[in-house]
């Protein structure tokens, strides 16, 4: 065991190991840049520092920035953090003039600052690729708003719809998802930089500068508030996980849909792999990891949330364990949403064999009982049980719906007439869906063209 056993230095290096946190939280440093030169700024704005230090400052920041870039910077980890790190760096380049940055400001809201900053980038990288795959799916939704497949409902084959329109229903999906990283944007764009360590400074610093200067839209209201809160962090794991349990819905059916037994689309040896021992097999593994790494994305929320629930106001060290599952979860959805985008590109829809499925299960019966409404006056609970003795007859000869005899129709219901055949094909089932938000392909065709505009 690395730290058991009686040795000298034991307690010192266990408590390095466990106190360090370079190791993750490297990933800040340019917002930690970023944030020290605007505090920089407003100190000398405010006269609080020389107009010397502050130039003296932001060049030495410059350039350890370009060292870090170029892969020129080495990190410590006995200095423990990124802050730390580039702190010691800028006294070694600038000398007594670094000592002075860390005026009206603390390590909590610096720390703060940094992962909102953090946080608000990834989330709009996360948008950006939520909206790239809305586009992919919408783009094969125009391509396939007449293509007839099966629609389910417990996974029983349900009623005819189009793959367009199926594939439309997680372009909704997504944009929830969009609209939700949106607002927790919204709801994070407060900088906490000069709350100090938790009860605000006595020096005369202008916070609306740094926020301004930072892209905040205002500084946070409440200084112990501003170093306690991780809510931005958890709002953000929150509306990845809700992201992450759709594209793993999507991946499920991306999973069937390529299974033998339905067939209705392939993907390329882009996105599968084969067998160690079967070499018959095209396995959907890139989908199956789209679906797995859900778990972790839900783990990083439930982790932080359970760190966060009985820590008193205000910081606590238990907070360095923010970043890594916010840095992991990120990484994976990441992963995740251009795989998925990939996958509707490469994907191709086998078009004849999902229309044979679509007609399968008498799909058509709810079209049946509706033409008894609408044709014969007949109210729908009639209508659903004249249905269902039909579907019975059709069950008992083992033919589908269009194929019962109208002699059989009639009796069980003498009024049906030749016209019924009109509306038992799969192509007449959708064609008449044409209710704001069917599957008719006139709706869905409008959809996906309102979409691409929106996307554009």
């Amino acid at each position: 065991m690395q730290w058991g056993g009686r040795f000298g230095a034991g307690p010192a290096a266990v408590m390095q190991a466990i106190n360090v946190s370079i190791g993750f939280d490297r990933k800040l440093w340019q917002q930690d840049i970023t944030g020290s030169r605007a505090h920089a700024a407003m100190l000398g704005a405010q006269g609080i520092l020389s107009a010397t230090d502050v130039a003296a400052i932001d060049e030495g920041l410059a350039a350890i920035a370009e060292e870090i870039e170029a892969g020129r910077f080495g990190f410590i980890d006995a200095l423990e953090d990124i802050h730390t790190n580039i702190e010691v760096r800028l006294t070694e380049r600038i000398g007594e003039a670094a000592r002075r940055l860390h005026t009206a400001r603390s390590r909590n809201d610096q720390v703060a600052t940094d992962f909102k900053l953090w946080v608000r980038g990834a989330i709009d990288d996360v948008s950006a690729q939520v909206k790239d795959l809305m586009r992919a799916l919408a783009e094969r939704a125009a391509a396939h708003a007449a293509s007839v497949m099966p629609g389910f409902t417990h996974l029983q084959t349900a009623q005819p719809v189009t793959f367009g329109h199926h594939l439309l229903a997680y372009v909704e999906m997504l944009s929830r998802d969009a609209g939700r990283l949106a607002d927790a944007r919204a709801r994070l764009n407060e900088c906490p930089l000069g709350a100090a360590a938790l009860a605000g400074t006595s020096f005369p610093i202008d916070r609306q500068m740094t926020a301004q200067t930072l892209g905040f839209e205002r500084p946070t209201a409440n200084s112990l508030d501003s170093v306690s809160d991780r809510d931005f962090a958890l709002e953000y794991l929150s509306a990845l996980s809700i992201l992450a349990m759709h594209l793993s819905r999507f991946a499920e059916e991306i999973i069937i849909w390529c299974s033998s037994p339905y067939r209705l689309i392939s993907l390329s040896d882009a996105f599968t792999t084969g067998s160690s021992i079967m070499p018959q097999k095209r396995n959907p593994d890139a989908a199956e990891l789209t679906r797995a790494k859900t778990g972790r994305i839900f783990g990083a929320l439930l982790g932080l949330l359970t760190v966060m629930k009985g820590l008193p106001m205000a910081y606590a060290k238990d907070m360095q364990e923010d970043k890594e599952p916010v840095f992991d979860a990120t990484d994976a959805i990441s992963l995740c949403l251009a795989a998925t985008a990939g996958m509707v590109r490469d994907m191709q829809a086998d078009t004849a064999r999902m229309a044979a499925l679509a007609g399968s299960g008498f799909s058509t019966a709810t079209d049946l009982a509706d033409w008894l409404v609408r044709v014969l006056g007949m109210p729908f609970r009639d209508a659903h049980h004249v249905t269902g003795r039909i579907v019975k007859l059709a069950e008992d000869q083992g033919v589908e719906l269009a194929h019962v005899k109208l002699a059989d129709m009639q009796a069980v219901e003498p009024r049906i007439t030749e016209a019924v055949y009109k509306v038992l094909t799969v192509e007449a089932s959708v064609a008449s869906r044409t209710s704001y938000g069917g599957t008719a392909p006139v709706r869905v065709a409008a959809a996906a063209a309102k979409w691409l505009e929106v996307l554009a």
